[in-house]
């Protein structure tokens, strides 16, 4: 049984971790398969949308699993380190949304950190408590204080503890909650939303946003402004003009 499912459907990819009976927890062998997973999404140019999510009723993930001494048994074409899994995700262009089924912990919240949007059932838990193990964290310092303010992140990583679905949302570390039977739907609804728009410029601007973090004014907008310039004589920009004059919807090809 494989640890981590994939499936594209409808220009939507679904990455599902499938260790439920360990809540998600992230092994050698899920870290692997979530390269080739992210790999598979990024390379396929009929994969516009990403949905990741846990299996199970209890964890999108909990993190690093701590008791497992299983070496990779994956041969991926693409493989690194927790760390490197991190960046390969933020770097990938296309949108990623995470459907948080549960708890939400250490190295599985670093997994929701590096999706673009992220939704939640009323019962989900978001945490870092390595402290309480005596270790350090890595998405903590690295995602989590620069997606919420400062002084709440060392607070959450300070103390170890969870904060529920109601103060993730209040704190901007998730975009709404929704009831459990509704979250793969609510999901599914919001890439289909992205769908519906042209799938390169998507890609740029979150290209130049991502890119852009923490850069100079000047710089951001000559970065942005770059990637659009890109994009001037693609077919998708031809055909959204004339199906605008023509007043009709738009077929996107993505090219």
């Amino acid at each position: 049984m494989y640890t981590v499912n994939y499936e594209l459907k409808d220009r939507i990819a679904y990455i599902t971790m499938n260790r439920p009976t360990k809540m998600n927890a992230i092994d050698s062998t899920m870290r692997d398969e979530l390269f080739w997973a992210f790999s598979e999404f990024k390379d396929n140019p009929d994969a516009w949308v990403c949905i990741v999510t846990g299996a199970g009723d209890r964890a999108f993930s909990t993190g690093h699993d701590l008791v497992s001494h299983e070496e990779s048994r994956a041969e991926h074409k693409v493989s690194g380190s927790t760390d490197d899994l991190y960046v390969f995700i933020h770097n990938i262009w296309k949108p990623v949304i995470a459907a948080i089924n549960g708890y939400c912990l250490a190295q599985g919240g670093g997994v929701a950190l590096c999706s673009d949007i992220r939704i939640a059932v009323p019962d989900a838990a978001f945490g870092w408590p390595q402290v309480k193990r005596g270790i350090s964290s890595v998405s903590g310092p690295s995602l989590l204080s620069h997606k919420i303010p400062l002084g709440i992140a060392l607070e959450m990583l300070f103390t170890g503890e969870f904060v529920t679905a109601e103060m993730a949302l209040k704190y901007g570390l998730i975009n709404k909650i929704v009831p459990r039977d509704e979250l793969m739907t609510a999901a599914k609804e919001m890439a289909e939303k992205i769908l519906a728009n042209a799938p390169l410029p998507v890609r740029t601007i979150k290209e130049g946003a991502v890119r852009s973090q923490g850069w100079p004014l000047q710089e951001r907008v000559r970065l942005a402004s770059l990637l659009a310039g890109t994009l001037r004589t693609s077919a998708d920009s031809k055909e959204g003009l004339t199906a605008f004059a023509e007043k009709r919807a738009p077929v996107w090809v993505g090219r």
